[in-house]
């Protein structure tokens, strides 16, 4: 091998159609259309409490357990777990719903 020969720099891979770069604002867009079919699951939780487990199978049908959540609080928003708002109740025709009323931060939701 010869010490004096020259170096030949070694460059990224090409893109192609299966690799986009995604700090190309329109390559973000394009990955991001590839996504909108990916279903979520969309949780709207009115309240949260901790128990014990003995105090857990002491309940029966009927009962009724206080949550932590005030009445008329905003009801969070979660997809996958992921707080990405929250909102008020509604009820359409014999379906509830929730009325968006704050979409949060992307961060604001990594403490739950």
């Amino acid at each position: 091998m010869n010490s004096n020969a020259p170096v030949t720099p070694v460059s990224a891979a090409p893109s192609t159609p299966d690799t986009v770069d995604l700090a190309s604002p329109l390559a973000a867009t394009g990955a991001f259309q590839l996504l909108r079919d990916v279903e979520v699951e969309i949780t709207l939780e009115i309240g949260r409490r901790k128990m014990r487990i003995a105090d857990v199978l002491k309940l029966s049908s009927g009962q009724t357990l206080q949550l932590a959540k005030a009445a008329g609080e905003p009801l969070d928003i979660l997809v996958n777990g992921r707080l990405l708002g929250r909102g008020e109740a509604v009820v359409l025709g014999d379906r509830y719903g929730i009325r968006i009323t704050e979409i949060v931060s992307p961060d604001a939701g990594r403490g739950l």
